[in-house]
């Protein structure tokens, strides 16, 4: 074995976490170029120092290395004890069929020390608010989610030479934004669920990621109500509106439209705009305004001695006149 990193660290094989990470701490101080100089030897060891803290330091890869540093100890003891039986040009063969690399060992790709079996990651669901009129015609959606990814820096590995990566911290992986564009098709029911295959969390150990789920949820909004393809809106007008008529501008799904209120329009009254509701299967609806008359709050002092005109030109028993 080329190498025994508990020696360069000068730690016992049993060292904590804790333990590694002090004495990496403490050597890398020492032994770094800018403090013992620029020579060859001193690069050198700074190289090793931080190879050995890289390796020792994640929990997987220290594991493979003490299965491979016992077995390399177990085959050299059994060597020793056969050496007297083999002449001098033997044993230099045999030596260097002991001399194992760790660094050979650890770029295997059929590793079995350890390993952990694959595993998908977690699903993910998440909430996504639609309007009827949505629902019913469909519609595309802009989702941000915040995702975990593996850092594209040290690629998992969380070191960059010997050394915390300063890109994710020394986690392995970073967070990140990413932008989704959600077609809804037309006609899908509330609590619905839409389904971005492996937009999830990370999959472990080579794992497929997991998948994202998008929960949709129809509301319905506070000015409008829908009756099939119709939608329904109240509208609020003033009493002058209501007596003398005039034009009033309503919103609808097709942008704004003129509605014309006539004389001595009643409070709850009924107007209806043609073609102005849900467009579905190439039928149309309307959009059915139901009118409210409401006085301004905040009256001013002009406008309340005109109420006590029209009271004093009304008479007192008003309710008489009221058909």
């Amino acid at each position: 074995m080329t190498k025994d990193y508990y020696k360069i660290l000068d730690i016992p094989e049993f060292s904590s976490t804790e333990e590694i990470k002090s004495a990496y701490r403490n050597l890398a101080r020492k032994w770094h170029p800018d403090v013992a100089g620029n020579s060859p030897d001193v690069i050198q060891k700074f190289k090793e120092i931080n190879e050995a803290y890289e390796i020792l330091s994640d929990r997987i890869r220290k594991a493979d290395y003490d299965t491979a540093r016992r077995f390399y100890s177990y085959a050299k003891d059994n060597h020793s004890k056969n050496s007297g039986k083999c002449d001098s040009e033997t044993k230099k063969n045999e030596e260097k069929s002991f001399n194992f690399n760790w660094s050979d060992f650890f770029s295997r790709p059929n590793r079995n020390f350890e390993d952990k079996p694959s595993r998908k990651g977690d699903d993910i669901y998440s909430d996504i608010d639609i309007s009827v009129f949505e629902a019913l015609s469909g519609t595309t959606k802009i989702i941000n989610m915040l995702q975990t990814q593996v850092c594209s820096k040290c690629r998992g590995k969380k070191f960059i030479n010997g050394t915390k990566c300063p890109y994710c911290g020394g986690k392995g992986e970073t967070s990140v934004y990413k932008r989704f564009n959600v077609k809804i098709p037309a006609g899908i029911k509330d609590k619905s669920k839409i389904r971005l295959a492996e937009e999830g969390e990370k999959g472990v150990n080579g794992g497929k990621n997991g998948d994202l789920y998008l929960i949709v949820h129809v509301r319905e909004p506070k000015s409008y109500k829908t009756e099939g393809l119709n939608i329904l809106k109240t509208i609020a007008i003033s009493p002058h509106e209501a007596v003398l008529g005039g034009n009033i501008t309503v919103s609808t799904i097709r942008g704004n439209v003129s509605l014309k209120i006539a004389p001595n329009t009643r409070n709850g009254q009924k107007i209806r705009l043609a073609g102005c509701g849900i467009e579905q299967n190439k039928k149309i609806g309307d959009m059915i305004v139901t009118i409210e008359i409401q006085i301004p709050r905040n009256l001013t002092a002009a406008e309340i001695n005109l109420y006590k005109k029209l009271q004093e030109v009304s008479g007192l028993n008003i309710r008489e006149r009221i058909e």
